[in-house]
């Protein structure tokens, strides 16, 4: 999977904004995409008490969250 840019920011905001003097970047595309990934899955109702999950790390749902995200981003470029 090809992904163009994993650097782009979610929220840019330019110095000129808000009377500031540098610009704020925040987080990346990829991390808010991973973000939403994330809360999506675990706002299920089918994640609660789903023995196939009861061996996930959490380490296991970030790994899922990202892949979902690069996913989202390969799709953007597609």
């Amino acid at each position: 999977m090809m992904i163009k840019d994993q650097s782009e920011p979610a929220f840019p905001v330019p110095g000129s904004e808000y009377g500031g003097t540098g610009t704020f970047f925040g987080m990346t595309l990829r991390d808010y995409f991973a973000a939403k990934a994330l809360q999506g899955t675990m706002s299920s109702p089918q994640i609660k008490g789903n023995s196939d999950l009861d061996s996930w790390r959490p380490e296991d749902f970030a790994d899922f969250a990202y892949r979902i995200a690069d996913a989202m981003l390969a799709a953007r470029t597609a």
